[in-house]
């Protein structure tokens, strides 16, 4: 990628010196012309051999073959309860004659483990899953082992009812096994030990001085004075309670029961292993933060210098990382004997209302939200270190000390996320731009973990609402679809006996929004036309019938869909009430058009890979439908679509979906658009009186397909005032809603991060598997614009520079790839290298 991007910057210098050198020469010159396309195509001539196979390093990956038969046992403690919140250690000391180079072990346990190899950090797991998958991780601890006494350990968690929702869970248990007989001596069973930690516990929650829905678990206290610090090592201490670890098992009559096994073994104990298709998460040290505000002056040195609490001081030190991150934060004292400590994380500093504002602004602002607990023994070095990480950009230190002053001797912290890799580039005229693609691709970051989540610090739930538009992320920046498998997975997994898939998953706490499973199918719709995987479509798409099926049984003689149970959320819209409005009879413009997407959706991945037959019938039932929709909701006099056939309110949401579905004619779709962004263009915000409800930042995702959708994507630009707004603010994500929001980091809001490469660079996928590509750009305003983006068979590079009355135009495809360009009208054909085009 290096070699790539050098490549690229000499291709911008070149350019740039023929836009000088095209300020003395006469632009209609032949000689000039001529000189210029033999600059810029020897330029990127080599380019091409860098951009052939780049996207494939992330793509054409082999999932690991599921371990079919288990030896080793699940182990617990013998006496402790299991389904209450408990932390465990566990070790195994043996002896090795020689070290060996390799040593593969498959590790798991209920809820999560973290494992050691001779005091050494190796890794953490299982990813999340539910009983019938299982999730085990696989490590080489062969670089940590040595010749002699060697201690494989782990830090093994169950937090009961406490724990996050996105966890499932059985009981508490502990699983290894050696990947061949060489290794055998690590399987878990009797000759493990393993203790009961007290001096790691829960927090109970507090409403945290104000009450919002938090889903991801509760704080941790760590009590120094109870706690074993010699657990990871081959000896005991004062605070030790080893005891042999006995079968996990116990009320089972059947021998073996606690026995590892897979879907080939057949169900003999709760947990149904399969292998962890994922990479490990990325855990690398990143700035701690400084010091931004303290009750002690001598502290504002922390963390870059130690520094000293005194006896008997209550003081407060506040750090600013400038950024937010997701990560494990650590904190190491000495002394302090009878001190307490408490770490309060938050993505924003409050004012006395609550309210955040200015993000950067500290002032007297509070830091209020989750926090963890340490209380000092006095010993030395003591290492502070919650087990699941954290969100933050601000964590303040509220410290108490008692007889015995408080030495702060390090701060750190262990960035920790999804390995995901920025591929795609881009660049423009408009420096802002590119703040906003900063605080995009941050926001998909933190919110991509084992699974994606809605939100790091709130939530860490995986929404298909959600995950859709992070997916779409993960194909065009970064070029990397394992995360996008492992959610369209989980959703298939997660569909309750009536048919609906649950609105996320993994949960323990199960939630149904039927448009949601709509939303599903067009995920795996989106799949289908990015990724050349057509096997996990032919996997998939049969868990679609019973979804669509559950909708077609409340599909009235009318077309629309009658009334739907649960929870029916789209959308909140940001000047009225949630999105969608029904009327009396449970009719709504919205259900249905999504209804309708989803069908075509599902008849184009039936025709070419599945029922033919079930293509035509989804066929006939969306014409239905949309026909119904047009007929009963659209008000010829306003030139808009109503939300219900009771034609008594109106929003954004309908008449894109409408536009997006052709449902409303083509000739009238220019219109409908500029109505409806009326105020976002210097309009009035209502149509002859008619209040039209909004869209939020999330389903402004939707909206923006429409504009394009329509001929009108040169406005696209115009909507990025609320991103523009955020970087005012100080935000270093995007956040859930407009401020009072609760979520600073929300990744459905990350979507200008894909909008820029297809809809102003205009580069998507024509046929399934991105096996052609159209390039259809609107640039708007911009002066200039690359954006290179990845691609199965390597890398797109789109370059464009506008003079006064035309546009020079670059575009390089790599090997195999041809498609079609697009401007103003006229179609251009591409094929696979470089093509440059003069463009008026």
């Amino acid at each position: 990628m290096a070699i790539l991007q050098m490549r690229v910057n000499a291709l911008k210098t070149i350019r740039r010196r023929l836009h000088r050198m095209s300020k003395n020469v006469d632009r209609g010159s032949a000689v000039f012309h001529r000189l210029a396309r033999i600059a810029l195509l020897l330029a990127v001539s080599s380019l091409l051999g860098a951009m052939s196979g780049l996207g494939q390093e992330s793509q054409m990956h082999n999932e690991p073959v599921e371990r079919p038969t288990w030896k080793a046992e699940w182990i617990s403690h013998p006496t402790a309860p299991l389904r209450d919140p408990r932390v465990f250690h566990y070790r195994k000391i043996f002896r090795l004659a020689v070290a060996p180079t390799h040593f593969v072990v498959h590790v798991s346990a209920d809820n999560r483990f973290i494992l050691f190899v001779n005091g050494k950090r190796v890794g953490e797991g299982p990813a999340r899953g539910d009983l019938a998958h299982w999730r085990y991780e696989t490590f080489d601890i062969g670089p940590s082992l040595k010749e002699g006494e060697n201690v494989v350990a782990a830090t093994v968690w169950q937090f009961g009812i406490f724990a996050p929702i996105a966890q499932i869970s059985d009981r508490a248990a502990f699983l290894m096994e050696g990947d061949t007989d060489a290794e055998s001596a690590v399987n878990t069973d009797a000759s493990w030990q393993v203790e009961e930690e007290p001096g790691h516990s829960n927090i109970r929650r507090e409403p945290m001085e104000f009450w919002f829905y938090l889903a991801v678990g509760w704080g941790e206290r760590i009590d120094a004075a109870q706690y074993d610090w010699n657990w990871k090592e081959g000896t005991a201490s004062a605070t030790s309670h080893w005891v042999a670890a006995v079968p996990s098992v116990e009320e089972s009559i059947y021998p073996n029961s606690s026995v590892a096994h897979s879907r080939i073994d057949g169900p003999v104990n709760p947990w149904i292993l399969v292998p962890d298709p994922l990479p490990p998460m990325e855990y690398a040290e990143v700035s701690s933060g400084k010091v931004v505000r303290t009750d002690l002056p001598a502290l504002k040195d922390f963390p870059q210098a130690h520094v000293t609490v005194p006896a008997h001081t209550h003081v407060k030190i506040l750090l600013d990382r400038s950024t937010l991150v997701t990560a494990y934060p650590q904190l190491v004292v000495s002394g302090g004997e009878g001190s307490h400590i408490r770490m309060t994380y938050t993505e924003a500093l409050y004012d006395s209302k609550q309210h955040r504002d200015d993000r950067n602004e500290v002032g007297n602002r509070q830091a209020i939200g989750l926090y963890d607990e340490f209380l000092p023994d006095g010993g030395r070095e003591r290492s502070f270190m919650p087990l699941w990480w954290r969100t933050w950009r601000y964590v303040e230190l509220d410290i108490q000390t008692s007889d015995q002053p408080l030495e702060l001797d390090e701060l750190h912290a262990y960035f920790t996320a999804y390995p995901f890799e920025e591929r795609a580039k881009f660049q423009s005229s408009d420096p802002e731009l590119s703040k906003v693609w900063e605080i995009c691709w941050r926001s998909a970051r933190l919110d991509a973990h084992e699974t994606y989540m809605d939100t790091p610090y709130w939530e860490q739930l995986q929404y298909v609402g959600d995950t859709r538009v992070q997916a779409l992320i993960s194909y065009v920046v970064a070029g990397d679809d394992r995360l996008a498998r492992q959610a369209l997975r989980a959703i298939d997994e997660s569909r309750i006996p009536e048919g609906l898939t649950q609105s996320r998953y993994p949960t323990s706490l199960p939630q149904l929004i039927p448009p949601f499973s709509l939303f599903y199918v067009n995920m795996l719709h989106d799949y289908w036309m990015y990724r050349p995987d057509r096997g996990i479509i032919t996997e998939l798409l049969p868990g679609t019938h019973p979804v669509l099926e559950w909708f077609l049984r409340r599909q009235t003689n009318d077309g629309f869909l009658g009334p739907i149970p649960y929870w029916t959320f789209v959308d909140t819209a940001t000047n009225s009430s949630n999105i969608p409005r029904a009327d009396a009879d449970g009719k709504s413009a919205i259900l249905t058009l999504l209804f309708v997407s989803a069908l075509r959706d599902a008849a184009d991945m039936e025709e070419a890979l599945g029922d033919v037959s079930l293509a035509t019938k989804y066929r006939e039932r969306a014409s239905i439908a949309a026909e119904s929709v047009y007929r009963r909701c659209w008000n010829a006099s306003l030139g808009l679509l109503a939300d219900t056939p009771t034609q008594s309110s109106y929003s954004q949401h309908a008449n894109l979906l409408a536009v997006l579905l052709d449902v409303i004619p083509k000739k009238d779709q220019e219109s409908v658009i500029k109505r409806i962004l009326a105020a976002d263009l210097g309009g009035d915000a209502a149509q002859n009186g008619t209040k039209i409800a909004h869209v939020s930042y999330y389903f402004q995702f939707y909206l923006s397909r429409a504009i394009d959708h329509a001929g009108l994507g040169e406005y696209y630009l115009d909507l990025l005032k609320p991103w523009r707004h955020m970087l005012t603010l100080g935000l270093t994500t995007t956040p859930e809603y407009p401020d009072q929001t609760r979520s600073d980091s929300h990744a459905w809001s990350a979507h200008p991060i894909y909008d820029i490469p297809t809809i102003v660079a205009g580069i998507r996928p024509s046929a399934p598997g991105f096996a052609k590509v159209r390039i259809a750009p609107s640039l708007g305003t911009l002066m200039s614009l690359d954006v290179s983006i990845s691609h199965p068979k390597g890398t797109i590079l789109t370059t464009y520079h506008r003079h006064n009355e035309w546009v020079d135009a670059l575009i390089a495809l790599p090997e195999g790839l041809t498609g079609v360009f697009i401007w103003k009208g006229t179609e251009y054909p591409l094929h696979h290298g470089v093509q440059t085009f003069e463009l008026k």
